[in-house]
């Protein structure tokens, strides 16, 4: 990647806090009823804090599923992501996916709701991971 240790410091720490601004977009989007709006950017808070993590440790991806796959790879194989929140994530991509690019299909309140806590947990999850290497 090229980054120094301080770009790369800056850039996991910008990346988490789009993670956790991200995050609050979501309830506005639950308050307004835009349900494609919520899991777009569930999946994105989601998404940025998976690639802070994947920078903090050097990997490098250069699309979604490249994230996927390295996460995968690297957190949820090894246990240190658990797999239960790795299925929300990818479920939270193809809702995103779904809600963004499908004409005829709309996300709902029962396709959100049971996103919104997992996704605050694989947050702080990768949060904890991060955490883990920068101390």
């Amino acid at each position: 990647m090229g980054l120094t240790e301080e770009e790369k410091t800056a850039i996991v720490k910008y990346r988490l806090e789009k993670a956790r601004d991200t995050l609050l977009d979501v309830d506005i989007a639950i308050q307004n009823h835009r349900w494609n709006n919520a899991t777009n950017r569930l999946y994105y808070a989601c998404y940025y804090a998976a690639s802070a993590l994947l920078i903090n440790y050097g990997h490098v991806a250069h699309t979604h599923s490249g994230v996927k796959s390295l996460l995968g790879l690297h957190y949820v194989t090894t246990g240190l992501i658990n797999d239960t929140l790795n299925k929300a994530y990818n479920k939270m991509f193809n809702l995103r996916q779904t809600g963004d690019y499908d004409d005829l299909y709309n996300v709902t309140e029962d396709d959100v709701n049971p996103l919104l806590e997992p996704a605050k947990q694989f947050i702080q999850t990768i949060e904890q991971l991060i955490l883990t290497k920068l101390n």
